[in-house]
């Protein structure tokens, strides 16, 4: 066995994969033999770290020094002065973006130490193809306590205790769908792992079964043991491959230790686990058209009752969880309910993975308790809004929620207050919006991803969006009419009222909540033929302003069109109907003078 001085960890979750962390990984290791180090130090792949826009990502242990956006030639350099000389290469360091200091290590970063890491104890933390390292760290020690030491009824109980809730976005409590399936009577029974994540901006679901699958097979093995079920699928879209590859080598690897298959531990208890991979539609999200999809038919939604509870996967009893929910169980066995309920709020026990997107310094997956403010989410955690602008709106609850302003920003990020706010808490998709945003638009952008993934198997959802599409098209165009914004409300009402499923029936909520919020807006699209933040490009002209134009000729030469004319040293002018404001006069020119109306 090998015993090494420094681990050095490599972020290779989707997103580093994506921004080239394997060819910096390659250069490290190769830079490392050169130097003579490769018996000293240990180079690890792990999963998601958590600072997706920051990667190729580093981390050097047992130091904790965190570095960013590590090219290969970074690499070799952390190789020859670092981990040789022991010199920490300040340029790599991460910055505060509110203090401009450089943060030398991982531990001392806010994004990382106000996060309570539950679903992600593991991620970017462990090699997620070595089962070794998760055995290292308490892996299937959950599974064993029960099938040894618990009954069914013993692990029913201690999950509804915990308080858990489902983390897919209905928030259910979970021991109560565990124990309806627990009792229904049938011959044959299924666990069955939601991972179609298909909401925009959200990946927590996926950077779990990368970075660490094991947790999601012990889980769904424990939820086989209580609810009487021997065979269990996980459901994950085809956009996902390295999570289908990870998880699939996990699998793998769980048979061959004794974890899955016939007589688990040695007892009377035999269970395993199947991948079955979507075509990534939406839809397939909502857990009736999932098992349709699993069955090999069309992913469409069913009309409930009977819940899959009862009368699910080819007609017996199914338990179906997401894979964050899942990610909980394990601790929740080994550290006790009484544990899991002391994080959290009153209703909202335990943490919430977040996919923090948008106009925020620090993107990437943040966990917190339940009941942290969004205020602290934003600013403490992730950093706050780059270049010093002002917080405008934020989408939680992915294209199903509803936005939360200014006057919100206080407000708890837990199930019921949410909901009382006019949004949800849904997967944990959390789109921010700075000053710039065009809410008209930002509400054409969740309703043409909806519309579009609309299975068309009711009326309202297939054509009632499609409608209200249209509408948000014709206002970002600037052939918004009187009448408009009525004629959404009605639309909404109905599609709310008479979809079959949750995704027709949430569908109209991003609408909705931006008219309360952004009614300005909206007004002004359709009245004044006007986008306040400038950013519907049919609503905008282009003007030159005569006390700052020099008469340099930059915009003229970089026009497309020949829409701006002059002579040199005199005022330059725009023809607006040749303009197609394309921007280029107002980037090309250095003295401000070409200015959006």
């Amino acid at each position: 066995m090998n015993f090494y001085r420094s681990h050095v960890l490599v972020c290779a979750g989707a997103g580093c994969v994506s921004s080239g962390c394997l060819n910096t990984m390659e250069a490290l290791v190769d830079e490392n033999a050169k130097l003579g180090l490769d018996r000293e130090i240990k180079v690890i792949e792990t999963g998601c770290i958590g600072t997706c826009d920051l990667g190729p990502v580093i981390v050097v242990y047992p130091e904790g020094v965190f570095y960013r956006n590590v090219t290969t030639d970074d690499a070799r350099e952390i190789a020859r002065e670092h981990l040789l000389k022991g010199r920490t290469i300040q340029r790599l360091l991460y910055r505060n973006p509110l203090t401009s200091q450089l943060v030398q290590t991982y531990g001392e970063m806010e994004f990382f130490n106000r996060q309570l890491r539950i679903a992600l104890r593991n991620t970017g933390v462990i090699n997620p193809e070595v089962i070794e390292e998760y055995i290292a760290r308490d892996g299937y020690e959950a599974l064993a306590r029960v099938l040894t030491t618990m009954s069914p009824e013993e692990v029913v109980a201690t999950v509804t205790a915990s308080g858990l809730r489902g983390r897919g976005g209905a928030g259910f409590p979970t021991g109560k769908k565990w124990g309806f399936t627990f009792r229904a009577m049938s011959d044959q029974k299924y666990v069955v792992c939601n991972a179609d994540e298909g909401d925009p901006g959200a990946f927590m679901d996926r950077s779990i079964l990368e970075g660490d699958p094991h947790a999601i097979i012990e889980a769904m093995t424990i939820a086989g043991f209580a609810v009487g079920a021997n065979q269990g699928y996980v459901y994950v879209r085809a956009e996902y491959p390295l999570a289908v590859k990870r998880l699939q080598l996990a699998l793998d690897q769980a048979r061959n230790y004794g974890f899955l298959g016939k007589n688990i531990f040695s007892t009377n208890f035999s269970f395993d686990i199947l991948i079955r991979v979507g075509a990534g539609a939406f839809v397939c999200g909502e857990e009736t058209a999932l098992l349709a999809s699993i069955e090999g038919k069309r992913g469409e939604p069913r009309p409930r009752p009977p819940y899959p509870a009862v009368k699910g996967l080819w007609g017996k009893p199914t338990l179906i969880n997401n894979v964050e929910t899942f990610a909980n169980i394990c601790p929740i066995i080994l550290y006790g309910a009484d544990w899991y309920g002391r994080i959290g709020t009153e209703t909202s026990k335990g943490t919430k993975v977040f996919a923090v997107a948008g106009n925020i310094n620090n993107t990437g997956l943040v966990e917190v308790p339940m009941g942290m403010t969004l205020r602290q989410v934003v600013y403490d955690v992730c950093g706050g809004i780059p270049n010093g602008k002002e917080f405008k709106a934020a989408q939680t609850g992915g294209p199903s929620g509803g936005c939360l302003t200014k006057a919100e920003l206080d407000v708890a990020m837990d199930y019921e207050t949410l909901i009382a706010a006019g949004s949800m808490m849904g997967s944990g998709g959390l789109i921010v919006m700075d000053e710039d945003a065009c809410m008209v638009d930002m509400a054409r952008f969740f309703l043409d991803f909806t519309q579009d993934e609309s299975c068309g198997k009711c009326t309202p959802c297939r054509i009632g969006t499609k409608r209200m599409l249209e509408i948000l098209d014709r206002m970002t165009k600037g052939e918004g009419r009187e009448g408009d914004m009525e004629a959404l409300y009605g639309l909404a009402e109905n599609i709310r009222e008479t979809s079959l499923c949750g995704l027709g029936q949430s569908a109209p909520n991003p609408v909705l909540s931006m008219i309360k919020h952004f009614r300005s807006e909206y007004e002004a699209h359709i009245r004044e033929k006007r986008c306040p933040a400038g950013v519907c490009q049919a609503l905008m002209s282009y003007n030159i302003l005569a006390n700052k134009c020099r008469g340099c000729g930059l915009c003229a030469r970089v026009c497309p069109t020949a829409a701006i004319f002059g002579k040199p040293k005199e005022v330059y002018r725009i023809e607006r109907k040749k303009c197609v404001k394309c921007n280029a006069c107002l980037e090309k020119c250095p003295f401000g003078a070409v200015v959006r109306a």
